[in-house]
Parts: C-alpha cells; sequence; structure tokens
C-alpha cells in the first residue's frame, strides 16, 4: 500500500458515516493520527487468523469479507463501500482477524493503529460512546451471521443425513424386490426342469414345460440386463445415428406382443408415410419404448387399448403412448423416475417389476438431449411424449 493525498473533507464524511455522532475534534484527531493508503485491487488488506493492530475506514473502493467455512470453501460474508469500517478486532482485544478483507477495486482507505485508537476513546467519552456503539453493531451482525451459517450448516448436515436414510432404504427395499423378483422366475424354472429330468413330462407337455422355463428364464435376463445397463449409462459413447423409430416402435409391439394379450389389450400403432429418422442410438431407444409401452400395458383395465403414435414436429421425432390405465397419483407423479420407485398394488390388482422402466427411460432421453414427459391423473390413464432430434435438423 502507498501513501496517497485525500481532501481531509472526504475523509471527515467517511469517518462521520462509519461512526454518526463523532464529533468534528473528535473526527480531526483520527485523521491527524491515522495514514492515508492507496490499496491495488485485490489486495488481501486483513487475513482471517492473524493477530494485527490496526483498525480501517475505508474513503474509496469496494472491498470484499469472506471467511472460510469447511476447511476449503471461501464464502462472502459482505461487501464494503466507502464510509464502511474494517479490522474492529484489533480495538477489541488481541484476537485474530475473523474474516479476509480484500480490496475488490483500487481503493483508499485511512489506516489507524489501535494506540492512537486507544488514546481517542480515553480523551473523549463521546468518540468512546460513538465508535463502540458502531464496533459493536458489528459484532452483532456478525454473529447473526455466524448463527445463520450454523443453522444453514444444521439444516444441510439434516438433509444429508435424511438423503442417506432414503438412499438406505432404497437400497434395502431394491435388495427385497430383486431377491423376490429373481426368486419367482428362478423357482419356476428350476421347479420345470426338475420336473422335465424326471420324466413327468411327455411330448406336447415336455415341450410347454421348456416353453416355460425359457419365459422365466427371459424375464431373469431382461432384469439382469436392466440392472447392468443402468450401471453402464455413463460408458455409452454418443456416437449417434439415424434410427427408424417406425421400425423401432414395430419392434418393441412385438415385444410386448404376449403381455397385451395376457391382459387382452389392444395397441393401436399410426405414423405418417414420410416421419423423418430420428438421431440416437437403436439398441437404446428400443429400450425406452419398451419401457413405457410395457408400463402403458401393464396400467392398463383389461380390454382397454393402447395408443402409440410418432410424428414429427420440427425439430424433433415425438413418440407419445396413451393408455386408459390407472392412472398416476399426484403424490406419486414427481418420483416416477427415480429408480425402484413402483407401484405394487392397486383396488386389489398386484404388480410386479422393480421399477426401473421409466429411470432407464429417463436417462436414455437425457442422454440423447431430447424430453420426456408424462400426464396423469388417478384413475384416468396416462399419457408420455418423448422428443427426440430428428436426424436431418444441423
Amino acid at each position: 500500500m502507498t501513501m496517497q493525498t485525500i481532501d481531509d473533507q472526504i475523509i471527515r464524511r467517511a469517518l462521520t458515516t462509519a461512526f454518526p455522532g463523532i464529533r468534528p475534534s473528535d473526527a480531526d484527531f483520527l485523521i491527524k493520527s491515522g495514514e492515508v493508503k492507496q490499496v491495488p485491487a485485490s489486495t488481501v488488506v486483513c487475513a482471517e487468523g492473524e493477530v494485527e493492530y490496526t483498525f480501517y475506514v475505508i474513503l474509496d473502493g469496494e472491498f470484499r469479507v469472506s471467511k472460510v467455512i469447511n476447511d476449503d470453501e471461501d464464502r462472502q460474508l459482505n461487501q464494503l463501500h466507502p464510509g464502511a469500517f474494517f479490522g474492529e478486532m484489533a480495538i477489541i482485544d488481541n484476537a485474530p482477524r475473523a474474516a479476509t478483507v480484500a480490496s475488490l477495486t483500487d481503493a483508499t482507505v485511512l489506516e489507524i493503529h489501535k494506540g492512537v485508537f486507544e488514546k481517542a476513546l480515553q480523551d473523549s467519552p463521546s468518540m468512546s460512546q460513538a465508535m463502540m456503539r458502531e464496533v459493536s453493531k458489528r459484532l452483532r451482525d456478525n454473529d447473526e451471521l455466524a448463527i445463520e451459517d450454523l443453522r444453514q450448516k444444521a439444516k444441510e448436515l439434516a438433509d444429508a443425513y435424511q438423503q442417506l436414510a432414503e438412499l438406505e432404504s432404497a437400497r434395502q427395499e431394491f435388495l427385497t424386490t430383486i431377491a423376490h423378483e429373481l426368486r419367482t422366475p428362478l423357482t419356476s424354472a428350476s421347479g420345470f426342469m426338475q420336473m422335465v429330468r424326471l420324466g413327468m413330462f411327455q411330448g406336447d407337455d415336455a415341450q410347454g414345460a421348456l416353453e416355460t422355463v425359457g419365459r422365466n428364464i427371459d424375464i431373469i435376463v431382461s432384469l439382469t440386463n436392466d440392472i447392468l445397463f443402468l450401471q453402464e449409462m455413463d460408458l455409452i459413447l454418443a456416437d449417434f445415428e439415424p434410427v427408424d423409430m417406425q421400425a423401432l416402435v414395430a419392434a418393441a409391439v412385438e415385444a410386448e406382443r404376449e403381455h397385451a394379450e395376457k391382459y387382452d389389450i389392444q395397441v393401436n400403432v399410426s405414423a405418417p408415410d414420410d416421419l423423418p429418422a430420428a438421431l440416437g442410438d437403436a439398441t437404446s431407444l428400443e429400450r425406452v419404448v419398451v419401457a413405457v409401452l410395457n408400463n402403458a400395458i401393464k396400467f392398463s383395465s383389461i380390454g382397454r387399448a393402447v395408443d402409440v403414435s410418432l410424428a414429427y414436429v420440427s425439430p424433433h421425432v415425438v413418440l407419445t403412448v396413451i393408455d386408459e390405465g390407472i392412472g398416476i397419483t399426484e403424490e406419486m407423479l414427481p418420483r416416477i423416475y427415480d429408480r425402484f420407485v413402483r407401484l405394487e398394488e392397486f383396488e386389489g390388482r398386484l404388480f410386479g417389476g422393480v421399477g426401473l422402466g421409466l429411470s432407464i427411460a429417463k436417462e436414455v432421453i437425457d442422454q440423447h438431449e431430447g424430453s420426456i414427459e408424462v400426464e396423469s391423473k388417478s384413475k384416468q390413464g396416462a399419457t408420455v411424449k418423448v422428443l427426440l432430434k430428428a436426424a436431418n435438423q444441423d
């Protein structure tokens, strides 16, 4: 910091702003006893933790007050302007600086040593009252900031514990669900294979038993693939190519054909002849369509229809799946993309699955820089829209 000549009137106004009620003679004493210094931008004037004996009044420029939180976070507490003061710990006790003060711009300060303050306070009761009033107010403000910071930290800690508890609950539920979802097809497949080996089935019955084993193995493989796919999502490279969405939807409908027939669900598909290709990864996009279609069929009322349509709304290829099923409650709607969140029962009807379908769909669509939207009300069906970039867009 270097010396700079500055008009006494400017200094007096700054002192009056800093300490309302200070007498002119007391202000003159501080002006004569202090030193006016220029502070270049980005200069640390007070360092947190240091024991120093100088007090500052800002005459010109801006300063930043900050404190290190949690050992590594430099948090701004305040921004000081002309007429403000800092370094008050220097005149109260030999305590270390409570915060770091650095200049944001080229600035000018009146620098007053602790000894000068002590003499001024002894000689002038009015100055003592004015200064102690403002310093006390500053200390109260600092205490309030510290208390608010503690409150914030307590809330963050409570939120973190809550998240951990929710994650642990989700993990336990996931393990229980996975165990159940795997045990059922494994038990069925194992039982039928045992009976086939014992010769309990012959001819067409044996073939039917093997087909049952195959279906249960397919369920196990599908569930395992879903779990692995979620774990490997971050490893999938965004090397996208044009994807024929009509062909992809047709493949998904075929994959879900037996599922639809089981509940007597009619799947209707419509698309324009001139539909452009979507830009993406065909394998992962097929997972999306299968997941959305599977949900629509699963939660539809028996004998109802599911409508699947494709359209081009520049610059997107839009997939829309509409069902007439049980719908989604207002409470459940915000959580439908969370992993392992699922509806187990509705009005006595039980549903399978582990709650990964829409989680996979959301992550895939996000990776494609598209969007997925769900509109639904309880007992009023659901509409799912998936928007993907068209391949003909730059």
